[in-house]
């Protein structure tokens, strides 16, 4: 079978090279070699790929300059390469299973080698991992072996590298092809070099298409490399027949206007200096005799050629409000009550930007917790000249310390201060309504490591999603400037989970600072309010919420539980914040602290932790004390919520999978012996990373007084951590 190479080369987020290396590996055709070209300065990435060299001797890492082009790395990696036909990706991209054999198979089966084997491709969108390309009629339409000359629409074909194996000797004879790292240059180049083109409709790549505002945020100007690119292409199509430089000329007048036609895709400052160029290569590049399209694609043709950028924005304009008058009834209808809010609001917004003003909140505005709090009280240490204002929801404003200043939700003072303050912080997201002006900092601080799917990941499990609109949630997304991270599992969950623009902050969870923090006496204390006796064994259970059960079911006999383990032992029971109190029958041995707060504090009192799938596992393994996983319904909650690992391979301790085994466990030593050390060891390496106990600190220090990331505190290694003493050393102190 034909010899294959697939190139991989660029930047792109860590999760989804790892998910590009592993299908690449994956794959079976025994004549496959795979070059993975990576920049010197990317550790990350290049430990991950020669993870896979020294697994697969089918690899090879070809380290580059972290200051070469990527024209420059792709040609690199070409240089490596020994197969006959070349195939380039993206770290994006994807290959399907069984594609190169498949694509092997395909140009054993021809007669004559191509020069460019022309594939189809899927598109992996936040929503669809595998979209349909759009090609495959078009593909289907064209003979087995063609021409461009004879066959313009080609051109049509997206111009996806990774959709088209492009023969090695090509390469070696115009090297040219490499001359810059452009896509839409790699592909129309070498469709313009080519004398025979084979067409099939093999799925040969599943290429990711990013979010318009995440390419902005990577790099604003990144879109004006296509116009070098399209001077090149007509450059090599000189000696076309006229109907392919038709076809090319089409193609890149379509590309400039629909990247303008896109809101996101360049920021507002960029975009007249974007037409003025493309109106440039419109008029320079136009073929004698082109007509233009008909009815509005062909009046902004004209405007584009004419370099008519006042008459392109009135157009558009003329646009827009069209489209705003259609749906302003509509708007008008659903909204009066909310019309009066917006206005008062917007007025607030046309005030300056309070550069001292912090807003707060957590868990849809259930009070002072998680993140947020930790981040409040360390501000109020290093700045106490930003003010700190929390929203809260009427019935919980009782619960609050004296002296909180806080304000409700819907109240005129509560869209003032969201107008105003510069800084806004959640743990959730704020609602819908809130616009993020220019100046403003949102911060997404989350609520815990995920287990199971988060964000635009949940669109595979509606019991999970629950009708959640992920447009919606993507324009909430859209205002974070900064994302927590408390492990690199977290950093590329976050990533793919909320897919924007925003800065990972891989500084810990601020709410587990505490756990480094806390002394002998603060654990004594905590169990003192608890009304454990000295002693006794503490053991915490907090259960998570099932999305697909309309209220709390009871996955263990408590009071039983309580009976077996003795009166040496009391169970702390903590339901998940969507619960109000515990259902069941009483015991004096069971607790029922679903409303204790904080959390924090049940950590420090409990000598052992059992959970199912609650985050809380994630932030307790700091203690390094045991943790013992009841897992009685694990393949349901798995194939209803979805989760990014198998919990039970990879647990911080022994795995029950039944009330039977975890009261064996909880009987013998197994809850705490040499296995269940290894294990939470493991864990902690892992989903422990950047926790230290000076989480906050760094937030603050980075994100409120502007310090730059060198002159924050390190994150210390695991064995360098001091955690707070058990009960047990506490006692004995």
């Amino acid at each position: 079978m034909a010899k294959l190479s697939v190139i991989v080369s660029g930047r792109a987020p860590l999760s989804r090279l790892r998910a590009c290396l592993e299908s690449v590996t994956a794959q079976s055709h025994p004549d496959l070699d795979v070059v993975v070209a990576v920049p010197l300065d990317d550790t990350a990435a290049r430990a991950l790929a020669e993870v896979h060299e020294v697994r697969d001797p089918r690899v090879t890492v070809v380290p580059v300059s972290p200051h070469a082009t990527g024209a420059t790395a792709r040609a690199a990696a070409v240089h490596a390469t020994t197969g006959a036909y070349l195939q380039f990706l993206r770290p994006d991209d994807r290959l399907p299973e069984g594609a190169s054999a498949a694509l092997a198979a395909r140009l054993d089966a021809l007669p004559d080698p191509p020069d460019v084997l022309l594939c189809d491709h899927h598109l992996a969108h936040w929503w669809d991992d595998a979209a349909p390309s759009g090609d495959t009629e078009l593909l289907a339409r064209m003979p087995g072996r063609t021409g461009l000359d004879e066959r313009p629409a080609l051109l049509d074909i997206a111009p996806v590298p990774g959709n088209r194996l492009i023969s090695a000797r090509l390469v070696a004879d115009h090297p040219e092809l490499l001359a810059t790292a452009g896509d839409v240059y790699l592909s129309y180049a070498a469709l313009l070099l080519a004398r025979r083109v084979a067409c099939c409709d093999t799925v040969a790549v599943t290429h990711r298409r990013d979010r318009p505002v995440q390419r902005r945020a990577a790099d604003p100007a990144a879109h004006f490399a296509v116009f070098d690119q399209y001077e090149r292409l007509h450059e090599l199509a000189a000696a076309a027949r006229p109907a392919t430089r038709s076809r090319l000329y089409d193609r890149m007048v379509g590309d400039y206007l629909a990247t303008l036609a896109r809101r996101d895709e360049l920021p507002p400052d960029l975009v007249p200096d974007f037409f003025r160029r493309a109106a440039r290569h419109a008029a320079r590049f136009r073929p004698d005799g082109h007509r233009l399209p008909g009815g509005l694609d062909g009046v902004r043709h004209h405007l584009l050629g004419r370099n008519a950028y006042l008459g392109y924005r009135l157009l558009r304009t003329a646009n827009d409000r069209r489209r705003d008058l259609r749906t302003a009834a509509a708007i008008r209808a659903e909204q009066a009550a909310a019309v009066r809010t917006r206005r008062r609001y917007h007025r607030a917004l046309r005030r300056r930007v309070d550069q001292d003003l912090a807003v707060f909140s957590a868990y849809w505005d259930r009070g002072v917790h998680c993140n947020p709090a930790a981040i409040a009280a360390e501000l109020a240490e290093l700045a106490p000249d930003i003010h700190r204002v929390w929203i809260v929801e009427e019935s919980r404003v009782p619960l609050l310390r004296p002296g909180t200043d806080h304000v409700v939700p819907g109240t005129a003072r509560y869209w003032d201060v969201l107008a105003r303050a510069k800084y806004l912080v959640n743990n959730v997201n704020f609602p819908n309504g809130v616009i993020k002006r220019p100046g403003s900092v949102h911060v997404q601080t989350h609520h815990g490591t995920p287990l199971k799917r988060m964000g635009v990941d949940q669109r595979d499990h509606p019991a999970a999603a629950q009708g959640l609109n992920f447009d919606t949630l993507l324009e909430r997304i859209d205002r974070w400037d900064y994302s927590l991270s408390a492990n690199s599992h977290s950093t590329e969950v976050w990533a793919r989970a909320y897919p924007s623009g925003y800065r990972s902050l891989d500084y810990g969870y601020p709410r587990n600072d505490v756990y480094y923090r806390a002394t002998g006496d603060d654990v004594l204390a905590a169990r003192a309010r608890l009304g454990i006796e000295p002693g006794r064994r503490a053991i915490l259970y907090a259960p998570t919420h099932r999305d697909h059960e309309a209220r709390w079911t009871p996955r263990l006999d408590l009071p039983r539980l309580a009976d077996r383990l003795g009166d040496d032992t009391v169970l702390l029971v903590r339901g998940h914040y969507f619960h109000d109190r515990l259902p069941g029958p009483r015991h004096p041995r069971v607790l029922d602290v679903t409303g204790w707060d904080p959390v924090e504090d049940l950590a420090l009192a409990a000598d052992v932790l059992v959970t199912d799938y609650s985050s809380i596992m994630f932030d307790y393994a700091n203690l390094d004390r045991p943790i013992v996983i009841h897992a009685d319904d694990w393949e349901t909650y798995t194939r209803v919520r979805g989760v990014y690992f198998d919990l039970t391979a990879e647990a911080p301790g022994p795995v029950a999978r039944d009330q039977h085994e975890l009261t064996d466990i909880l009987t013998s030593p197994a809850w705490r012996d040499e296995a269940a050390r290894k294990q939470r060891h493991d864990f902690r390496l892992r989903f422990c990373e950047y926790d230290d106990g000076r989480a906050a600190e760094r937030v603050v220090r980075r994100v409120f007084l502007g310090e730059g990331e060198e002159s924050l505190p390190p994150v210390l290694p695991l064995d360098r951590r001091t955690p707070a003493p058990t009960p047990e050393e506490a006692t004995r102190r």
